[in-house]
């Protein structure tokens, strides 16, 4: 599968294929902003950026062309982030971005700390930029220099464990940031003479110079199995033929691009990197009878990617033969061996939106979680199992819908002692796994691999920060380009209360948490207005009524085209009741818009993206019309005034969310991105 930018725009006039891009941000109010006009270009186009922001000068340094002080990286990075939120990515992909600052940078701490609370910068996964340098001063319980990015002198010194000790801390309290080797990324340059390689794509997996871009595919591991013996294992030539296959396609990819930016398309046909990865490891493991967390796996992760990338390369070189090799060749670091048509060949993705697609676990990572209760609309539970697990149960007898309960209330089989041990010890979870696993696994897959690999090392809710930074450590020594860690439910652990809380004093009568709410009744007289919005099934006109309290009363009606009637009204009418029960209309609007229709996304030129689309942003425009003519008194969210919900929110007070937004399902954390396997929804940052 090739990544999902392909999938979504091959064929059609946008015709952008790439999933990864890189743009450098110079030290100048003209570079910035000219970075932020072509990262917007590249966002509505299907893709993400990266960038480095170690070249801006520190806050507070001096600007000699306005005799003003300069108000640093972090300031600009915000400005990014406000466009990513402006730019829908064609309607099918959201924006996101990676931003990277060198550990020597001034504002260094600064930008450790500026995801703490995620409200700002909600659109970036952010990492730290290690040195080889910095890791031994950390070793040596050393300083390091801090260095003026504009005159490339040291102005500070820092203590070295004290800094790496505030980034565990960080990503121990929200997986914020990450960790990336800026020296090992160099190491596996092609063309170090054509630059310095500073940032990556948005999860990790893809060092990139600037304005180049990349183009990713995976290979399902399941579909390379052959049963030989009444056994699994793994056939070798069928892997052989679809590795070559496969870098056939992304080569033509490249060519069969359209670029957002003529620079991109230059640079990127220089090296024409493509990045060929798996994913189905861990449902492969599964089928081979091979515990995840084992030596045994770790050798045949190894094993398997060293074939698929020497395999690649054979088959780039076949290509180098009668198409020529990428123009850069002779200056790449590749250049005494056979010619290659292509400067990279391999890269481990998350493959969050292809596994969804393929019907496999994602990338390199292990399986999340092998049986999901799904509540449906009628009350009913329907229990999605694990396809390989509910096999194994069914064919040794022991498959029963109150054990699939079960497993999904625990969330893993490992506990469950009625089941064999082999078959407690294959299942394994992410959970189950030590971080210590997920590191040798994801180096594992590293020797094996030309560019980076995304993977998460998953934490339990009660790891110390101290076994955070033993696996950063591990990392540095087994040689990976760069870390993500989750530890479960540290972007949740701060829920917006429910009703008001009682103070001391309170009378009795007044409602606490616990108690039900209950709306307002709708007022006699109501003012509002009608607004018409066309939608992919025509005209739907959307009342918004309100009185001196706020809006009260949300109802639509379809034109003579037709549409889904039933489904508007069902949606204004909860509207209208949360309203009226004194929900925040911000939390309404938030779960409302951007819910896409079928029948509107096909069609080019539409404002609304579904009828729910439509009405939150109609209930929107009428609202802050209001409040700007100051006719309702807006209580700002403060820790004494709770905002009052009706529900349980989808984010914890910093931003970052633990269960979808969409269809509630808990999400899954893949190289600093969240996504839901239920309904597909996915965001970095």
């Amino acid at each position: 599968m090739p990544n999902s930018p392909t999938l979504m725009n091959a064929g059609r006039p946008l015709g952008q294929l790439s999933a990864c891009f890189v743009l450098p941000v110079a030290d100048s109010m003209e570079d910035i902003f000219e970075a932020i006009k072509q990262a917007a270009l590249i966002h509505k186009s299907g893709g993400g950026t990266g960038f480095s922001f170690s070249r801006l000068r520190q806050q507070g340094s001096a600007v000699n062309s306005t005799g003003g002080v300069a108000s640093g990286p972090i300031s600009f990075m915000k400005v990014f982030n406000m466009a990513t939120e402006a730019v829908k990515q064609g309607g099918t992909r959201r924006g996101a971005n990676m931003g990277i600052l060198r550990i020597d940078h001034p504002d260094i701490m600064d930008f450790i700390d500026c995801k703490s609370n995620n409200n700002e910068i909600n659109n970036f996964n952010i990492s730290v930029g290690l040195t080889e340098e910095f890791m031994k001063a950390v070793e040596q319980d050393a300083d390091f220099d801090l260095i003026d990015p504009h005159t490339k002198q040291p102005v500070s010194k820092l203590h070295a464990r004290t800094v790496f000790d505030r980034i565990v801390d960080a990503a121990w309290h929200n997986g914020e940031p990450g960790i990336i080797f800026l020296d090992r990324l160099n190491r596996d340059n092609i063309v170090p003479a054509q630059g310095e390689i500073e940032s990556t794509n948005p999860c990790g997996e893809q060092p990139l110079l600037p304005y180049e871009s990349c183009n990713l595919g995976s290979i399902n591991l399941i579909k390379m199995l052959k049963t030989a013996g009444g056994k699994k294992e793994f056939d070798w030539d069928k892997l052989t033929v679809t590795v070559k296959n496969a870098v056939h396609f992304l080569d033509n990819v490249i060519d069969a691009n359209k670029y957002p930016l003529e620079n991109i398309d230059r640079v990127t046909k220089q090296t024409r990197k493509i990045g060929l990865g798996v994913m189905g490891w861990a449902d492969s493991l599964l089928l081979l009878g091979i515990p995840y967390n084992s030596d045994e796996a770790t050798q045949l992760g190894e094993k398997v990617m060293k074939f698929i990338t020497k395999c690649g390369r054979a088959e780039s070189a076949e290509l180098a033969k009668t198409r020529g090799a990428f123009p850069l060749f002779e200056e790449s670091i590749l250049s005494n061996g056979e010619p290659q048509r292509n400067g990279t060949i391999t890269t481990i993705a998350p493959t969050g939106t292809l596994s969804i697609i393929g019907g496999c676990s994602s990338g390199v990572e292990p399986i999340f979680g092998y049986v999901f209760v799904r509540n449906i609309m009628d009350g009913t539970e329907m229990i999605e199992v694990n396809p390989i697990l509910k096999a194994e149960l069914e064919n040794r007898g022991l498959y029963s819908e109150e054990l699939m309960k079960r497993i999904a209330k625990e969330g893993t089989v490992a506990h469950i002692e009625e089941l064999p041990e082999d078959l407690r010890r294959v299942f394994v979870s992410a959970h189950d796994i030590s971080p210590e696993y997920h590191i040798r696994m994801q180096a594992a897959f590293q020797k094996g691999t030309d560019n980076a690999v995304s993977k998460t090392v998953n934490f339990s809710k009660d790891a110390t920060r101290d076994e955070v930074a033993e696996v950063y450590t591990l990392a540095y020594q087994l040689d990976c380009k760069g870390v993500t860690i989750y530890r479960d439910g540290s972007r949740a652990e701060q829920v917006l209360n429910i009703g008001k809380v009682k103070k001391e004093g309170q009378p009795s009568g007044e409602p606490d948490e616990s108690d039900h709410i209950i709306p307002r009744p709708r007022p006699d007289t109501v003012m509002g207005i009608t607004e018409r919005v066309k939608i992919g099934c025509g005209n739907l006109y959307i009342t918004v009524n309100y009185d001196d309290k706020g809006i009260c009363e949300v109802f639509t009606n379809t034109g003579k085209a037709g549409g889904c009637p039933s489904q508007s009204e069902a949606t204004a009418r909860l509207a209208s009741i949360a309203l009226r029960s004194g929900m925040d209309v911000k939390s309404i609007v938030d779960q409302l818009k951007g819910i896409r229709c079928p029948s509107t996304v096909r069609q080019s030129g539409m404002k609304c993206t579904s009828c729910p689309d439509a009405i939150a942003k109609t209930i929107e425009r009428v609202y802050k019309q209001q409040v700007e003519l100051g006719n309702w008194n807006v209580v700002a969210e403060s820790s004494d005034k709770p905002v009052r919900s009706s529900a349980p929110v989808t984010e914890d007070v910093p931003g970052r969310m633990h269960f979808c937004p969409e269809c509630g399902a808990k999400l899954e954390h893949e190289g600093g991105c969240v996504m839901c396997r239920q309904c597909g929804y996915g965001k970095c940052g």
